[in-house]
């Protein structure tokens, strides 16, 4: 666990410890008399777990493959759906600045390092690129969906765990990942055209050779 206490000078931008500030020390002191190997666990998922979403868009490709072009544009889209949903994320950080609650409460003891001073909170970056994967499979594939769902769900509560972030971080990230990702992930539909040309061409062998039919 890493103590940190917060200097007067670094505490200028917005405090958001007066929407869920009680409920986070909370969860803080529940991470602090944890096992240590349960939050070392957290600790590594919250740190590498984002790449689990790499690996479930990767097997949403190759599952398209055989699917209608619809189907395979929807999954190749969701990597793409991701980046945007991170780019609006980092916009919303800056306009907010939402200092981190690891340094604006007094006698924080975190499991992650405290990120620096002007490494804002709020939305959560992580809970975005996790519910954006998420929304975007769910959509593309709805088996891979659940999956990617659950994980979701666990990438921003371990970023509250961790000491990262507030839960209104996390829930903001969630929405804005969601609602970035379902739209465009539907409108990735209309590329349909494009990869059934592809297909027939030198694409064939990474894009499939498809059904009939749209997804």
């Amino acid at each position: 666990m890493v103590p940190y206490v917060p200097h007067p000078a670094r505490l200028l931008a917005y405090d958001g410890s007066g929407i869920d500030g009680g409920l986070y020390t909370r969860v803080n002191g529940w991470a602090e008399a944890a096992p240590h190997w349960l939050d070392q666990l957290v600790k590594t998922w919250s740190a590498f777990g984002l790449a689990l979403f790499a690996l479930l868009m990767l097997w949403a490709w190759w599952r398209a493959r055989g699917e209608a072009a619809a189907a395979m544009a929807r999954a190749l889209a969701a990597p793409v759906v991701v980046v945007v949903a991170y780019l609006v994320n980092s916009g919303l950080k800056s306009v907010v600045e939402e200092v981190r609650p690891c340094r604006q409460l007094p006698d924080t003891v975190t499991v992650e390092t405290c990120p620096g001073a002007t490494d804002w909170s709020f939305p959560s970056n992580h809970a975005v690129i996790a519910f954006a994967a998420a929304a975007a499979l769910w959509i593309a594939d709805r088996r891979l969906g659940r999956i990617a769902a659950l994980a979701a769900v666990l990438m921003g509560a371990s970023r509250v765990w961790v000491g990262a972030h507030y839960p209104h971080d996390v829930l903001a990230g969630a929405l804005v990942g969601v609602l970035v990702a379902v739209p465009l992930t539907l409108l990735a539909a209309r590329a349909a055209p494009l990869v059934d040309h592809l297909r027939a061409g030198r694409w064939a062998p990474v894009l499939g050779a498809g059904t009939v039919g749209a997804a």
